[in-house]
């Protein structure tokens, strides 16, 4: 059986420590300085960059929550300004320069703890082969010279290896993105105001997808969640954090807690710092705000 406590733990971890790439100033000026302007071009191109100058199509299937349109106003045009090499340069330059600044003694223990570094590197090997390309493609990207930015992507590949399983078990069970945001938010992992405008779902793409929960008897007629419901995003989160579990299982209970305690710091002096908002469209509950 999956340790959901650990799983769930490390997420809270790594997502929070990933996640700095989209929300600090430092990540965004590194993409200015590419010829990138703009919050969601930034977002977009640092996140497919690992798949390469990829189509449309490819980054709404692996990004998964995303509206067609929405990923359809950035991609494939980013290309044209600035290559994937070129963002992955950026991206990596710029969430070293914001953990440098947030949380440079915090993150000295980790890069300098060879324990730590083999285990985070040991779990990026064991990650499965199955469906999981954001995974992939970014165990596939050459870690930076620089220790942080080395850290930093490490994180960022375990990050997606949990995304990616997350995906795999939503579609196992026939559900698209807008489905899946209108039980998330239905469910209490964060408001719609938070999620629909940035995922670039319409009212009436919105609306259809209740309508389709509501038959399907996961939300009742006034829009709230069903004890089916409830069951359903329960299982889903199961099935995810044992996914993401998988390759960490050579750990025993001594040393997931030496792992969760190692990353604790860093992740405590980024949620502290105000840089990743709350509540936010990942329905990250930040570190410290339990």
């Amino acid at each position: 059986m999956a340790d959901s406590h650990f799983a769930r733990e490390l997420w809270r971890r790594l997502e929070t420590l990933h996640a700095v790439t989209y929300f600090a100033p430092e990540s965004l000026e590194a993409a200015q300085r590419i010829g990138i302007n703009g919050f969601w071009r930034t977002y977009f191109g640092y996140r497919a960059a690992p798949l390469g100058a990829c189509s449309p199509g490819v980054v709404t299937a692996a990004f998964f929550g995303f509206a067609p349109a929405m990923v359809a106003r950035a991609i494939p045009s980013i290309w044209q300004l600035a290559t994937p090499e070129e963002f992955l340069q950026a991206r990596a330059a710029g969430a070293a320069a914001v953990l440098d600044r947030l949380a440079l003694e915090e993150l000295r223990t980790v890069v300098e703890d060879s324990w730590t570094q083999g285990v985070l590197t040991k779990a990026i090997g064991n990650g499965t082969s199955g469906n999981l390309p954001l995974f992939l493609a970014n165990r596939d990207v050459p870690l930076p010279d620089d220790p942080v930015a080395a850290f930093w992507q490490q994180t960022s590949t375990l990050r997606e290896h949990r995304g990616d399983g997350h995906v795999v078990t939503w579609t196992a069970r026939g559900f698209g993105p807008v489905e899946v945001a209108v039980l998330f938010v239905a469910g209490g992992g964060t408001s719609r105001e938070a999620l629909q405008p940035n995922r670039g779902w319409t009212d009436d793409e919105w609306q259809g997808a209740v309508d389709g929960s509501v038959a399907r008897g996961l939300l009742d007629t006034d829009g709230r969640i069903t004890a089916a419901g409830r069951q359903l995003l329960d299982a889903v989160e199961r099935d995810t954090d044992r996914l993401a579990e998988a390759p960490f299982l050579f750990l025993d209970d001594r040393e997931r807690k030496r792992l969760l305690d190692a990353l604790t710091p860093a992740a405590l002096a980024v949620a502290g710092s105000g840089t990743i908002p709350a509540p936010n469209p990942m329905g990250l509950p930040l570190p410290g705000n339990d």
